[in-house]
């Protein structure tokens, strides 16, 4: 019905512009064409240079009036060729809105239209959609669980707050790793009139459990059947998305749909656009008992307290337990039973248009819910394939898929003026401490990036992790850019243990970063590695805060901090181990140094025993680390000593001392003060001393650092005087707050530093 109104307005207004359009043209060159009260011609034969009235001025104005004539009649003929096309598609638009193929018009509350299969527009579509106030809250509800399924909820909500234009409140039905995932990305993506509620997943496993299902969702694909349970009693209605989601509208439009619902419409939902449900899929197919073709689940408007007033929870429960008796099992989850509620009660629902939830299986008739991109608002990726899936338009669907997945999620932090936000306590506080520093600052941008909150995706990809039996597990600890991928495969194979990496990257490069994992045998046959996202922004690269995020996310008492560019020697995870207990790290403050080694040859034979490396130590082959550059930063490891060690031996702190050590997790961070190049071990060590560990040297343990192109940090060090300036300023502050903090025993620190 909607699209004959729209038929007609179009009709009309072309009928209008047709009829006024020549008039007002003719008015305007009528009125144009005299001067003083008097004709002016508008023929050259009468416009002669002799003519005392004539002037160059006037010979143009006349020249341009032809022009626009022209244009004009140009127009109107474009117009009148416009309108006799809408005038022979009227008749097709009008029967095409009572055809059984999928239409974008809007969606029906006719229950006997519905038990026909017939798509029909509302009987008074022609009036205005009810609008949605300007800051009313919109409320969705998603269940996530798992590691890919978190990935995906981030691309389904980059899609909504890319065109939002309303508050928004997610309710998140989501298990532990759902939960600790989701819960810190929104606390550091920290977009305003955007609420978060957590409602835990696995506590309603047994509201669902004893339903068999086949879908690959598992159990978590029924728990969208006990919303009505879950969710806060007074909540009234709430949008219900699947996370294989992609906006391409205001969700508003949306929640403007259940003004629409009537009598005892309680459930939004789009016809499924497969032939699932008529059951000729192939032989003997036997799907549950459906309306039609049925309705697809992913999208889905709960009028909530109807629904709690009908006793959903008794309606659903009792058509599951009697078409499971023949069914035995459901084979598309919660859709399943959805459908056969409705079957029994089509009055139950309101029929959405199917542009609202365009189904991207292979074999659907999704094709028939827009004939332009202007008419796409949802686009469901409803197939296992996912992005793989067959559809004749699959490259536009998966490039604006592509857009949001890579979109930077910063950019969606933006206020939604003139509507009040709630006090955000950690947005109160940044905003206190950001005001609190002086812009005019030559060192202002470091001093920012202090409290800089950078969106934090942890596990980004699926992280499995056993607890050593002993207790003496132990992690190691890194952080890299996207320029030090090809370590990854390298460390992998040295290291056997758990790891846990911090990686600096955009939304784009998180992407390249998945593929280039997936695509990796090495990496994919690794469960015990934790990839945690910490997304790009500000100037500077935030190296303590990464390695801060990878200590904070480990799931070992103990932990190897090391750097990427470093490989472990062979067997090192089960050397330190034994140290470990060797040394009793569990009961003393002890941090367990791994001497340092580097080589300038990008191919190296990696010697695989202490005996083999202090060979090509003397062969020039390995040397020990900055030895040449930076002397300072591991002379106190004593390599004359180590070399013909057995034993652990302790060592003393020194001013510039910036060892790699194996800790207790509960090890002071790294401070954040100190980004890109310079000071940013040297201040830990500096703070463990301070703490009173005890620095011990392993005897037969090793690690080498491979040769890259130097970093764009230390190139701007070592090219940017006030960049040098604002890290001795830096060191200077830390050192003032080591001594606030530590007292008489941390001025040794300063005396150092002189001396040095």
């Amino acid at each position: 019905m909607l699209g004959i109104c729209r038929g007609r307005r179009k009709f009309l207004a072309a009928s209008l512009t047709v009829l006024f359009v020549p008039a007002i043209t003719w008015i305007y060159l009528f009125a144009g064409s005299f001067e003083d009260g008097k004709p002016v011609s508008l023929s050259p034969l009468e416009s002669q240079p002799h003519s005392p009235r004539y002037t160059a001025s006037s010979q143009r104005e006349r020249e341009s009036l032809e022009v626009r004539m022209r244009e004009v009649e140009e127009e109107n003929r474009v117009l009148r060729k416009q309108l006799s096309l809408a005038q022979s598609r009227s008749p097709s638009h009008h029967r095409g809105n009572h055809s059984k193929t999928y239409s974008m018009e809007e969606g029906t509350g006719d229950s006997e239209s519905l038990r026909a299969g017939i798509v029909a527009g509302n009987s008074s579509e022609c009036g205005q959609q009810p609008a949605v106030e300007k800051c009313e809250t919109i409320h969705v509800a998603i269940v996530c669980a798992g590691y890919n399924a978190s990935r995906d909820v981030v691309t389904l909500v980059k899609s909504v707050l890319f065109h939002r234009r309303n508050p928004l409140h997610f309710h998140l039905i989501a298990d532990a790793i759902a939960k600790q995932i989701l819960a810190t990305l929104f606390q550091t993506w920290m977009v305003p009139a955007v609420r978060i509620d957590f409602y835990d997943a696995d506590e309603l496993k047994s509201e669902v459990s004893w339903i068999p299902n086949k879908h690959y969702s598992g159990i978590y694909g029924l728990m969208k059947l006990v919303l009505t349970k879950t969710l806060p009693s007074n909540l009234e209605r709430v949008i219900v998305l699947d996370t294989d989601i992609t906006f391409a509208t205001d969700i508003a439009e949306l929640w403007a749909v259940f003004h629409k619902f009537k009598g005892q419409q309680v459930l939004g939902l789009v016809e499924n656009q497969s032939d699932w449900y008529l059951g000729n899929l192939w032989k003997n197919h036997r799907p549950w008992p459906a309306l039609g073709r049925g309705y697809n689940t992913g999208v889905i408007l709960l009028l909530l307290d109807k629904l709690r007033k009908m006793k959903w929870e008794q309606m659903w429960r009792l058509t599951a337990e009697r078409e499971l008796m023949s069914m035995l099992s459901t084979s598309l989850a919660d859709q399943d039973i959805f459908n056969a509620v409705i079957k029994q009660n089509p009055f139950l629902v309101y029929q959405l248009p199917c542009f609202w939830n365009v189904q991207l299986s292979d074999h659907t008739r999704s094709e028939q819910c827009y004939r332009d991109v202007s008419d796409l608002k949802v686009i469901h990726w409803n197939s296992p394939k996912k992005l793989r899936v067959k559809n004749k338009h699959v490259e536009f669907f998966r490039n604006l898929y592509l857009t949001f997945l890579e979109y930077d999620g910063n950019l969606l932090r933006r206020e939604l003026f003139g509507c009040p936000s709630e006090a955000d306590v950690n947005s109160e506080n940044l905003q206190k401490q950001l005001s609190e520093l002086d812009e005019d600052d030559l060192c202002y941008e470091f001093r920012r990036e202090r409290f800089t909150v950078h969106r934090t995706h942890l596990y980004f990809l699926h992280y499995e992790y056993e607890p050593a039996a002993d207790n003496t597990d132990v992690t190691l600890v890194a952080q890299l850019s996207m320029d030090r991928l090809q370590m990854l495969e390298a460390i992998c194979k040295h290291w056997e243990g758990p790891i846990s990496l911090a990686l600096y990257l955009s939304d784009a490069e998180a992407q390249q970063f998945l593929r280039y994992a997936q695509g990796s045998e090495v990496l994919m046959s690794r469960h015990n590695v934790g990839y945690h996202i910490v997304y790009k922004e500000g100037q500077f690269y935030p190296v303590n805060l990464l390695r801060n995020v990878a200590m904070k996310h480990i799931s070992t008492p103990y932990m190897f901090l090391s750097d990427i560019d470093f490989l472990p020697m062979y067997g090192l995870y089960e050397y330190l181990r034994k140290s470990v207990i060797q040394l009793d790290l569990a009961n003393t403050k002890k941090a367990l140094i791994v001497p340092a080694f580097e080589t300038l040859r990008y191919r190296l034979s990696f010697p695989k025993s202490k005996a083999e490396l202090l060979s090509m130590l003397d062969m020039g082959t390995l040397f020990t680390f900055r030895y040449h550059v930076w002397t300072k930063g591991h002379a106190p490891t004593n390599f004359a000593k180590w070399r013909t060690a057995t034993t652990p031996y302790r060592v003393e702190w020194e001013a510039d001392f910036e060892p790699y050590v194996v800790v207790r997790k509960d090890c002071p961070e790294y401070d954040r003060r100190f980004v890109g190049f310079g000071w940013n071990k040297v201040a830990h060590i500096m703070e463990l001393d301070a703490q009173e560990y005890e620095f011990t040297v392993l005897p037969n343990a090793y690690m080498i650092h491979m040769p890259h192109a130097p970093s764009f940090d230390i190139t701007k060090f070592r090219s940017n005087k006030q960049y040098r300036i604002c890290l001795k300023t830096l060191k200077e502050e830390f050192q003032q707050d080591m001594s606030r903090h530590y007292g008489f025993a941390a001025l040794k620190y300063l005396t150092a530093e002189n001396n040095s």
